[in-house]
């Protein structure tokens, strides 16, 4: 039998990884600010990826976006300043659903062959390729100069005197020009206006609002009562499933679904399913931040994993600021754990603050206990954001996205402990600190043991809590344990998010035991698997196990029975 793999994302913006330039200035262009490529991810970037324990690269920002660079020589002109967030703009506000991002390329008429090499060497470095797929809204000056001859481009067909037509890509507001609050069109124009992307339908949205984008219509009249218009089939369904099976077709592995949920589920189940039907290992991950609509979009809409960021982020996160209890982490992984093999866990992404950034932990080994937890508490896949490994603080002020906490996607610009890991493509580590190089053999040793151990990979998972709750030598508002089993092979994983040592006794009940068919035992050995030592522990429902869990991290023992 076959043994499944946990996946494991890193997710990367390789306009960010690759860049060099130590003196990149806010709001700079990309001739100031410089810009990494495709290029960067060579055979040895690849490898020392993979050996952080990944199993898939989710490359962010890969198609072509909207931007204020100009690439006109190319027949790719710039993007109107108005309807673009920051200098190199969103890599959400898709321009051209068909092509790469040419600020990406080497050789810019060459993008595509450059992706395709990008993606055979991923696959040879052993790891499979994500990219986003952005369903939901479309740059406002969309227009692809690559398309298939036999496809229109969206929006070319429209009667932009119907403010909603099954037929239409796009949602109107005739006689009304775009205005948007608190930004200076200058000589851009737009009538009739369109829809925006966060669902606002109205002529004059603010600055808050999508206001670089437009929504795309799947046959919902928002503004009739919320119609669905499914039959026939919408023209943009038909249109979205093209390009689904255009990049499926150049060896895509999945795709990472922006807002799936404000799509309608059944345009998902009628494309994912047809999708599979060519390409059955291709897998859908949906952005959604509606718990209310988890099962739905698993059920329905064939979406093999979906984020758990209303859930257990919010409560790692809480319970790694202090604000919540770790013994709430049951309460979550309890609400979805009849589909907690499809729910992807993490610490970070584009769209989050920086672990170790000001408006969160402060610093990156605060991490470490609630990526134990995340990694390690079932099979589910997990993700590590890019420089989250060194400790990257997302405290820089590059541009439109400001110091907030969060690595810019709208500016060119670089990462410093990239940079340094980088080393010009040595990654021999000679410029990473002891404090990033700890950080760094800590990620890889946790999430290649996620693979490696069978246990982790497929074993059962035992909450010990309602055991410790009352335990005077035990703290639930810091400490979280349970056991993974398979067999009689058990590892015991213990976290503590205090911020000192902690001499801790844990309780495991009779029923442990009895559920696993397994006897206890008075005196067992046991193998530390974070810091590889020995340790001579009791099992057993009368005597608890004593641990000293260090701060702000975790035990993993691996024992038999």
């Amino acid at each position: 039998m076959e043994s499944k793999e946990k996946i494991i994302i890193y997710q990367v913006l390789p306009r960010l990884f690759g860049n060099d330039n130590r003196t990149c200035q806010p709001w700079g262009s990309n001739q100031v600010n410089g810009c990494g490529h495709l290029a960067d991810f060579t055979p040895r970037a690849l490898e020392q990826i993979r050996s952080l324990g990944a199993t898939h690269v989710w490359y962010t920002g890969l198609i072509e976006h909207a931007s204020q660079t100009d690439y006109s020589l190319y027949g790719i002109a710039a993007d109107h300043k108005a309807v673009v967030k920051g200098i190199a703009g969103s890599p959400y506000a898709i321009r051209d659903y068909y092509d790469i991002d040419p600020d990406l390329a080497t050789s810019i008429p060459a993008r595509m062959a450059e992706f395709e090499a990008l993606v055979e060497r991923t696959h040879a470095a052993g790891m499979k390729v994500l990219i986003d797929f952005v369903p939901n809204h479309v740059a406002r000056q969309y227009h692809s100069d690559v398309r298939p001859d036999s496809i229109s481009d969206l929006g070319q067909d429209d009667d932009t005197t119907q403010a909603f037509s099954p037929n239409n890509n796009f949602y109107y507001l005739p006689g009304q020009a775009l205005q948007v609050q608190g930004i200076d069109q200058g000589d851009y124009r737009e009538m009739p206006a369109r829809a925006t992307g966060n669902d606002q339908f109205t002529a004059q949205p603010n600055r808050d609002d999508w206001y670089e984008t437009v929504k795309l219509n799947y046959g919902v009249d928002y503004l009739g009562g919320r119609t669905p218009h499914f039959d026939p089939v919408p023209r943009t369904w038909k249109m979205m499933l093209h390009i689904l099976l255009y990049w499926a077709s150049k060896g895509v592995d999945g795709f990472r679904c922006d807002m799936a949920e404000m799509v309608p589920v059944e345009f998902w189940k009628w494309a994912i399913t047809q999708v599979k039907a060519q390409y059955p290992e291709v897998i859908f991950i949906a952005e959604i931040y509606n718990p209310q609509a988890y099962r739905t979009y698993i059920e329905q809409g064939h979406f093999d994993y979906l984020y758990d960021k209303v859930g257990m982020y919010d409560c790692l996160r809480a319970v790694t600021e202090g604000r919540q209890q770790a013994s709430d982490i049951t309460q979550q992984w309890q609400a979805t754990d009849s589909i907690r093999d499809h729910m992807l866990y993490f610490l970070e992404n584009h769209d989050e603050q920086r672990v170790a950034s000001d408006f969160f932990a402060g610093d990156g080994e605060h991490g470490r206990a609630a990526m134990i937890v995340a990694t390690c508490l079932g099979t589910n896949p997990v993700m590590l954001y890019f420089g989250q490994e060194l400790g990257e603080r997302g405290m820089d002020t590059e541009g439109f996205s400001g110091r907030d906490g969060r690595t810019t996607i709208f500016d060119y610009w670089m990462l410093d402990k990239i940079r340094r890991w980088r080393n010009h493509g040595r990654f021999d580590n000679r410029q990473l600190t002891p404090a990033e190089l700890s950080l760094q053999q800590f990620y890889s040793r946790l999430l290649g043991l996620a693979n490696s151990e069978a246990v982790l990979r497929e074993g059962q998972m035992y909450d010990l809590m309602y055991a410790n709750l009352r335990n005077p030598h035990f703290n639930p508002g810091k400490q979280f344990a349970f056991v993974r089993c398979l067999g009689q092979e058990l590892i015991l994983v213990v976290v503590n998010f205090d911020g000192t040592d902690a001499e801790v006794e844990v309780n495991v009940p009779k029923h442990f035991f009895e559920f696993f068919g397994l006897a206890e035992t008075e005196s067992v050995r046991a193998e530390g698997l974070l810091a590889t030592c020995p340790f001579q522990i009791s099992f057993t429902s009368e005597k608890p196990t004593r641990l000293l869990v260090p701060a702000n991290s975790g035990r993993l023992l691996r024992f038999s029975l």
